[in-house]
């Protein structure tokens, strides 16, 4: 059986969806099987975001990476 693809959220929607799903699972007046799917639906999130932020960890650090061919002149406040 295929997997169902959820439609892709932005970072900031599913951290918002995230913090909705602790609050509804922090009020404990979900009834099991819905805190259940909920608790599911909410590490499935908190998965894709570490996930989302480790890819731009990497950018970050692909972009901060030296590059050897560029030369580098000394910052000097005084010379515009």
């Amino acid at each position: 059986m295929p997997k169902k693809t959820e439609p892709s959220v932005s970072f900031e929607q599913a951290l918002q969806e995230l913090e909705s799903i602790v609050r509804r699972l922090e009020g404990g007046e979900l009834p099991l099987e819905e805190a259940l799917n909920e608790f599911e639906k909410g590490v499935k999130l908190a998965k894709t975001g570490q996930q989302t932020l480790q890819k731009a960890e990497q950018r970050v650090q692909i972009l901060l990476k030296p590059d050897e061919n560029a030369g580098l002149n000394a910052f000097t406040p005084d010379s515009h």
